[in-house]
């Protein structure tokens, strides 16, 4: 019996063109974890994976051991093929599960990343604290938390922030500095992406949701996937350049 196809979503679409799945560069998430030091086949949990970027960039360039988690079975297909073709199958372990359900699972990581990740704690857990202190009795002692995350960079019509907190809550940049060391990290490193990073993530994911549109009119999620774009563009061309930023914290504990 043949597998019924799953509908295409915007995010399935637009993370395979992305580099990472976030407004920032490869480029910026290794400098960041630089500054842990850690020594080759240390080992890493990368949490919320979505299309292997990150992870790979974990094995190939810095060459730590990693433990690679997404829960969405598209992303995860994507995420096994990219890290086969980039010959890092030994080096990274693909688990295709809730990440909650990973942490705490010996032995424990020297090296936690989550990049933009929902409910990365446990399920519908959004409390700042409570999420940045669950992830540190995740990690092993002297370990590290890259975290990487939008913030508020000026404060958003109430339309905007509502709809942003149907799936998110986010906070100021101080917010999130606030909340690591209130659960015990310390913040060792702070980087806010730029201008033209986020400009290349809209753009990119704009793109390539409407060429996939364009090439598939049939597809009965084409008209909807296009709407989801001209949402996006249009958020971001208004409100969204004034009000979203995007950090990168590494913390230690």
């Amino acid at each position: 019996m043949q597998a019924p196809v799953m509908a295409m979503s915007f995010t399935h679409i637009a993370y395979e063109a992305l580099d990472v799945c976030n407004a920032v560069s490869w480029d910026a998430v290794r400098e960041a974890i630089s500054g842990a030091g850690l020594n080759p086949g240390a080992l890493a949990l990368d949490l919320g994976a979505g299309n292997a970027t990150v992870a790979i960039g974990l094995a190939r360039d810095l060459g730590l051991k990693v433990r690679a988690v997404e829960r969405d079975p598209v992303m995860a297909d994507l995420a096994g093929r990219r890290i086969a073709a980039a010959g890092q199958g030994e080096r990274i372990e693909l688990l295709v599960q809730d990440s909650s359900q990973v942490l705490g699972r010996p032995p424990l990581p020297e090296l936690i990343t989550v990049l933009g990740a929902t409910d990365v704690a446990a399920p519908g857990l959004r409390d700042p604290v409570a999420v940045f202190a669950r992830l540190r009795d995740a990690v092993a002692p002297g370990g590290f938390l890259l975290w990487g995350e939008p913030f508020w960079k000026a404060e958003p019509s109430a339309p905007l922030r509502q709809i942003i907190e149907m799936t998110n809550t986010y906070q100021t940049d101080a917010g999130w500095k606030a909340a690591a060391e209130q659960a015990g990290w310390r913040v060792i490193h702070v980087r806010h992406s730029t201008d033209e990073e986020w400009r290349v993530y809209i753009d990119t994911m704009d793109a390539s949701v409407r060429a996939w549109a364009a090439a598939n009119p049939q597809a009965p999620e084409a008209s909807r996937l296009m709407a989801r774009a001209d949402l996006q563009k249009a958020m971001f061309e208004t409100e969204g350049s004034r009000v979203f930023g995007f950090g990168l914290y590494l913390l230690g504990c």
